[in-house]
């Protein structure tokens, strides 16, 4: 099997397998035991591990350092890097330190609005300076090119390629929703190897967009894991469809939530509902799942979707 960074996300996706990826939110501090004490609890149910870039805004240890924290303990992080913060000279001079560090998957995001850290109970910082010096689309041309040609974005050499396996991020419901399938498109001629979407919770509709993608060739080109983000509750979900894009969640499901005895537990059974689905559609290649702050679920969660044990690498 020829591989562009030998990742074992990679291997399991291109051997055909179902793959699975988790999602690990670094902590708000700088112990390195948060994050430990999460790689030893999700070690094994997963084939890679998606390490947030200080998601929706909020300051949290660095990705690339969580993600080295993950590959100590045995784990493969994805490492996911977003626009909002930082130029084109300093997320290439991230780029390669990870590369160094040994961190082959990595995630290209727009990243959440700087505003989007007030949201809830926390301050956040509302007046910081969003970057967006390069798009999610340029994001993934940079790293191909640092990958494939051995050049900067400008166009200096660099002393040899770093080998990464790229990632991007697909949000089919958003309106427009006819303009989503040719933006996952542009990702994929930009040379997104694999694409994660945002939260799926209307089987049918993400359906149709996937079938886009199949009648377009997309899935021929990329591999493509269908997301979900575990409820607990029916605010969490009337929360998700009025404020977060893309995330398009049926009356029924938030009706199925408010009225039941134990909303925890029927989470988890909507959860094993979409992945089931997710397996069942053409041109799906995998699942993420996020569990957002209650990781301590996944495990159970994987078990019951019948998607244990992992495949080993090659």
């Amino acid at each position: 099997m020829s591989t562009k960074a030998g990742t074992r996300l990679e291997q399991v996706l291109k051997a055909g397998e179902f793959a699975v990826t988790v999602e690990v939110g670094p902590p708000k501090g700088p112990n390195a035991n948060a994050v430990i004490d999460k790689a030893r609890m999700l070690a094994g149910i997963a084939d890679a591990y998606n390490v947030t870039d200080n998601q929706t805004a909020v300051v949290r240890m660095s990705s690339i350092a969580a993600s080295k924290l993950l590959l100590d303990e045995g784990l493969e992080p994805v490492m996911q890097m977003v626009c909002r913060d930082r130029n084109r000279i300093a997320m290439q001079s991230d780029l390669l330190g990870a590369s160094a560090l040994g961190i082959r998957n990595v995630l290209c995001l727009s990243g959440d609005h700087q505003k989007a850290s007030a949201g809830g109970k926390l301050k956040g910082h509302p007046g910081a300076k969003n970057v967006y010096d390069i798009d999610s689309i340029q994001l993934v041309s940079v790293v191909a090119g640092l990958r494939d040609r051995g050049v900067q974005e400008g166009g200096d050499p660099i002393t040899e390629p770093a080998p990464f396996w790229i990632g991007a991020a697909w949000t089919p419901l958003a309106p427009p929703t006819a303009f989503r399938v040719h933006r996952l498109a542009k990702k994929v001629m930009a040379g997104a190897d694999f694409v994660q979407t945002q939260a799926i919770y209307d089987l049918s509709a993400f359906g149709h967009a996937m079938a886009q993608a199949v009648d377009m060739g997309l899935t021929e080109q990329t591999f493509i894991l269908g997301g979900v983000i575990v409820p607990k509750s029916a605010a969490m979900l009337r929360y998700m469809h009025r404020s977060v894009p893309g995330v398009v969640v049926p009356d029924v499901l938030i009706e199925r939530m408010a009225q039941a005895t134990d909303p925890l537990k029927e989470g988890i059974e909507i959860t094993l509902e979409l992945i089931a689905g997710l397996r069942a559609m053409p041109g799906v290649k995998g699942v993420h799942l996020q569990a957002i702050e209650s990781e301590h679920l996944l495990p159970e969660i994987v078990q019951a979707a019948g998607l244990l044990p992992r495949p080993k690498g090659a």
